[in-house]
């Protein structure tokens, strides 16, 4: 079992993205420097120089300044904050898009549920680099036109997190193979959700508008209703739920899509997380998820012998090839409460869930 530890919450308060962007660099000192240094020697384990990291961030940062000028004006803000380069920020931002361009196989990450209906909410396993476990937070934030909560990395603006109008964005990494640092960073693109959607509905309008590159699923709910935006380059798609159900790992359900899957990227073992899955789904017989968040969790156990839904990494991988279940996440829309558990879902059931709900006025 993973030791539980305490994870810093990081509270940003202003109505001036890049006040807000200060802060966060402030608040996170010297541990932003620590996830700066793993992520550029992760760039080099997976042979990208770093002028070809540079020379992408400055890209995706001209791209999102057009874009959205606050999130620009936040990231500035963050890099001035921690005393480091705006481009080595944008070089965080937009990691997804920038190692898109990496050779070799990535093993899977990431597993999300999702329940549609009169009580909508959702799990998600977050998956990633062993090394990079030291370098995420929580975070609550007030300033921008929706306050939300959320977890991310260090110097990252946002990734899975749920604002006061009870809207939220799980993220699942997929891959295609025109995939290129050239749109808007996925974890932009929620962290732009997060920040302005007051329902679905504006979340896809969102997710529409940035003119993404580089793929990924974004598990959009409110109160009252649950889609996932399959984004691949220059194209978004939505997967409707499936018996009230919504359930994604790391490939394209979107036929259209799923012909430009970049092969040997994360099958077979997305596949084979997605099937056990659907298979305990099945089990149901076509009634609704349970009622509960806290019965779903289980849902993505797996033990040894099972496709990798609560990931650890093997004792000999190397840097860049250890995978592990870094944290489990509920949301349950309705009651704008957002629950964080440090490791597997197995892991979480001996500890203490920490509870976040968005800050009000």
């Amino acid at each position: 079992m993973k030791n539980p530890t305490i994870r810093t919450v990081i509270a940003l308060d202003s109505p001036d993205p890049y006040e807000r962007g200060k802060q966060r660099g402030a608040a996170l000192g010297a541990e932003l420097l620590g996830g700066l240094d793993t992520y550029f020697r992760l760039f080099r384990t997976v042979g990208l120089r770093e002028a070809t990291v540079r020379s992408n961030a400055e890209r995706l940062l001209d791209v999102v300044a057009s874009w959205s000028p606050r999130l620009a004006a936040e990231m500035s803000g963050t890099a001035d904050g921690a005393g480091v380069e705006t481009w080595q920020i944008a070089a965080l931002n937009g990691r997804t898009e920038i190692l898109s361009q990496a050779l070799g196989a990535r093993p899977g990450e990431c597993s999300t549920i999702g329940r549609a209906g009169s009580h909508v909410f959702g799990v998600q396993t977050w998956d990633w680099h062993e090394e990079l476990d030291p370098y995420w937070h929580l975070q609550s934030v007030a300033g921008p036109a929706r306050s939300f909560v959320g977890l991310t990395e260090h110097g990252m603006l946002g990734k899975i997190g749920m604002n006061d109008a009870g809207v939220s964005v799980f993220l699942n990494i997929l891959g295609h193979r025109d995939d290129r640092p050239a749109g808007v960073p996925v974890h932009l693109i929620a962290a732009e959700v997060l920040a302005n959607a007051s329902s679905v509905a504006d979340a896809v309008d969102i997710v529409c508008s940035a003119g993404a590159t580089t793929s990924t699923a974004l598990t959009l709910m409110d109160e009252s209703s649950a889609v996932t935006a399959e984004i691949g380059p220059g194209a978004a798609v939505l997967i409707q739920p499936e018996n009230g159900t919504l359930a994604h790992t790391n490939h394209f359900l979107d036929p259209g899509l799923a012909a430009g899957e970049k092969p040997g990227l994360y099958d077979p073992d997305s596949q084979q997380r997605l099937a056990l899955v659907q298979s305990r789904l099945a089990l149901l017989d076509g009634r609704p998820l349970p009622d509960s968040v806290e019965e779903i969790v289980p849902f993505l156990y797996s033990g040894p012998g099972e496709p990798g839904l609560c990931c650890i990494p093997a004792p000999d991988a190397e840097f860049g090839r250890r995978w592990a279940t870094l944290a489990t996440i509920t949301m349950e829309n309705r009651k704008r409460e957002m629950r964080v558990a440090n490791g597997t879902p197995l892991d979480a059931q001996g500890q203490e869930w920490l509870a976040l709900t968005p800050p009000v006025g």
